[in-house]
């Protein structure tokens, strides 16, 4: 028997950094599925991915976590060792203005349509404070007077809540890369209101409407670092109108309406353990339905 593990390292460059973490991993039996590592020279920063299978009839979960955070005082990397437990997943809701999409998962769970656990929601706005306080989640607002958000703050709380899956539910700012490669892997799920790759940025329905499309759309995705977002697309959702529908009402039928299906669906697929991210890809598991 074994068990799907995902390591994170992050911290100052230095040389030798991943060798300690192979070492040991490989020295239990553990079986490497991939292996990432990236350097930025400019910044001296050091980040790498281990996904792993690890034997647990040998060596508890426990003693592999115990041992990752012993190689992390050692070298000065903060190193996360996540599994998925056989438990309904923890998840984090990050927002900023617009509540239907946090609003439709929050549904999503207490009707049944969802096996997740929402144990806090972050928000660089505090306008979506009241959808927290509605389903009793935890709400934080980590942003500053213009919304700038606190992203070691934020950190802070998905350590503290142990999420499992970070879900950025119209959430308006860039998650630095940093974070990103803290919760690599698969972790980080964006909705983007646009269909990608042909209309990303921050105003899709608009760019969309320039170029008198008649089909609008949204994309839930995993979020990876150092790459364009968008290309690891979990699910998309659409809907068509009629020529001269006024953008008013695209806006308001793709905010109230598609934009939150499209998250809901999105995130099924990754608590139900129907889709992975391998190398940057997308895959199907084996297990899935």
């Amino acid at each position: 028997m074994a068990r799907k593990v995902t390591i994170t390292a992050v911290g100052p460059d230095n040389r030798g950094l991943a060798d300690p973490i192979v070492h040991f991993v490989t020295s239990q039996g553990a079986n490497i599925h991939e292996i990432q590592m990236y350097d930025r020279d400019s910044e001296r920063n050091f980040a790498m991915l281990l996904r792993i299978e690890w034997p647990v009839d040998d060596t508890s979960i426990d003693k592999l976590r115990d041992m990752m955070n012993q190689i992390g005082e050692a070298t000065g990397l903060e190193i996360r060792t996540w599994c998925r437990e056989d438990r309904i997943p923890k998840i984090a809701i990050c927002t900023t203005y617009r509540p239907e999409p946090a609003l439709a998962v929050l549904r999503g769970i207490r009707d049944g349509r969802l096996k997740a656990e929402p144990t806090v929601m972050i928000g660089n706005r505090p306008a979506c404070q009241g959808v927290a306080e509605q389903f009793d989640v935890p709400f934080h607002n980590v942003g500053d007077d213009r919304g700038n958000p606190d992203n070691t703050r934020m950190v802070e709380l998905f350590d503290e809540y142990q999420v499992d899956y970070i879900v950025l539910a119209r959430y308006m700012r860039i998650v630095p890369p940093s974070t990103c490669w803290r919760y690599a892997g698969g972790r980080i799920i964006n909705l983007h209101h646009g269909i990608l790759p042909s209309f990303p940025g921050f105003r899709p329905y608009e760019d969309a409407y320039s170029h008198h499309m008649l089909t609008f759309g949204a994309t839930a995705h995993f979020i990876v670092p150092e790459l364009d977002a968008g290309n690891q697309i979990i699910h998309q959702e659409s809907f068509t109108v009629f020529p001269g529908t006024p953008l008013e009402e695209i806006k308001r039928k793709g905010e109230e309406d598609n934009e939150p299906a499209c998250l809901v669906e999105g995130l099924r697929r990754v608590v139900e353990g129907i889709v992975e991210l391998h190398f940057h890809r997308v895959v199907r598991t084996d297990t899935a339905r």
